[in-house]
């Protein structure tokens, strides 16, 4: 009967082995918060348009950027065809007229923006990195601005370059051009708050899509219901303060006010200087409140 030795440590066979993988510590520059920002902000206002994204996304906001610019082009070649002296739409009307089209591009890409990452809790990966929540806010608050921005401005240069080619004057039509531009910057605040507050509400995108549409859509048909009613009863002066309560009433009551553009309520009727001020003030306050919002929904998210 044999009975095995069992082998002492002196006699295992030393199989340790030290590997050098390659890793090395970083010594380049630290690039820190501001860059940080710039590159959530870059990222974020790309996939608004879906560059940076699949095939399929970039479909719905290059779709609807082609919208916006189509009848822009319209309107250049027929003053240039037919020697107009001036435009057939004003640059300040030009965004209440196609503001299906930005409810739109806002119900798409907002939710596409922040829903997403509550959906999938990425959001506390962001903040693992030098980057701090009013720097994720701001990012995105700026970028769905700018996209917004984009969205309105280019039909209004392809306007004010019409213009020019059709020999129209350059001083009247700059200064309008301006003006439009500052309507629409406006705007793209006070919409990218709106739809960014309605999209971080939810995770899911299809509720962040039927909020934002609803947040303008419902709004504007009530006030425009309204307004009706108080122009058939010869109330108009009610028309003006009713006008305070959708987003896109509240611009056309700014820039008639402030910037001379025709008033797009019903009979033509538009606030005058003192209410103009009361819109403003609405504005403003709106686009702030928004943004207060977005800061304290993401004190708590992935916490």
């Amino acid at each position: 009967m044999s009975t095995r030795i069992p082998q002492t440590a002196q006699d295992t066979p030393d199989t340790t082995r030290i590997h050098n993988i390659g890793y090395r510590s970083y010594d380049g520059p630290r690039l820190g918060r501001a860059y940080a920002r710039r590159s959530l902000f870059s990222q974020s206002l790309r996939g608004a348009y879906g560059l940076g994204r699949s095939a399929k996304s970039k479909v719905l906001p290059m779709l609807l950027f082609g919208v916006m610019c189509v009848p822009a082009l319209i309107i250049v070649a027929v003053a240039v065809v037919t020697k107009q002296s001036k435009l057939s739409i004003e640059y300040t009307q030009y965004a209440v007229f196609l503001q299906v089209v930005i409810g739109i591009y806002l119900a798409s890409q907002a939710p596409q923006s922040v829903s997403r990452d509550l959906r999938f809790k990425t959001v506390p990966l962001y903040f693992c990195r030098p980057i701090e929540r009013a720097d994720y806010v701001l990012a995105k608050f700026g970028a769905m601005a700018s996209a917004l921005f984009l969205l309105t401005a280019v039909p209004l240069l392809i306007l004010w370059i019409g213009s020019l080619l059709a020999k129209m004057d350059f001083g009247t039509q700059t200064r309008l051009f301006g003006q439009g531009l500052l309507s629409v910057a406006l705007l793209s605040l006070l919409f990218g708050g709106i739809g960014l507050v309605m999209a971080a509400l939810t995770p899911r995108r299809g509720f962040g899509v039927a909020a934002v549409i609803a947040a303008l859509t419902i709004s504007y048909g009530a006030v425009s219901t309204l307004q009706g009613i108080a122009l058939g009863t010869d109330n108009l002066g009610a028309i003006t303060w009713i006008g305070l309560f959708s987003p896109i009433t509240l611009i056309d009551g700014v820039q008639t006010a402030f910037l001379g553009a025709p008033s797009s309520f019903p009979g033509g009727v538009g606030p005058g200087a003192g209410a103009g001020v009361v819109y403003l003030l609405v504005v403003l306050a709106l686009i702030a409140g928004t943004y207060g919002v977005l800061m304290r929904r993401y004190r708590k998210v992935g916490l």
